[in-house]
């Protein structure tokens, strides 16, 4: 996947995610056959969890919130017409999958490159890498 690639598909996941509780995102090396292309990424992003509200007692001390050592795990894919009648054409799709802990997530990514046999490392971006990645992200000239 070159690099405009790359950012156009960051830029499609962030329309659909909260950019702000993207935690990590894992990118696989994109495929190319047939005048396709098309790529993978799986997604932790924090959960959104507000707590509900504890019914107000007298005796109770108020409660603190727990930190999340799970996540809500997405992937995406793109899909991108490299030559034919539809060449350009884009599509992206971005799929809830689980609610996992990370260790879990890097777990399952190393399965996949491993039983798909690619030889290409994954690209784990950090959410702060994702962010910065994005277009909306670099400072105007």
């Amino acid at each position: 996947m070159n690099d405009e690639t790359r950012t156009r598909f960051l830029t499609a996941i962030a329309t659909q995610l909260p950019a702000e509780r993207v935690i990590e995102v894992h990118l696989f090396a994109a495929m190319r056959q047939g005048g396709m292309e098309s790529g993978i990424a799986v997604i932790a992003l924090e959960r959104d969890e507000t707590p509900a509200e504890p019914r107000a007692q007298e005796s109770e001390a108020p409660v603190a919130p727990v930190p999340a050592s799970r996540y809500t795990i997405y992937s995406a894919r793109y899909r991108y017409t490299l030559k034919g009648l539809d060449r350009g054409k884009w599509e992206v799709s971005v799929t809830e999958e689980a609610d996992a802990p990370l260790l879990t997530v890097d777990a399952v990514v190393r399965g996949v490159q491993r039983r798909s046999g690619d030889a290409d490392e994954v690209i784990r971006l950090s959410g702060d890498e994702f962010r910065a990645a994005l277009p909306m992200a670099q400072p105007a000239s």
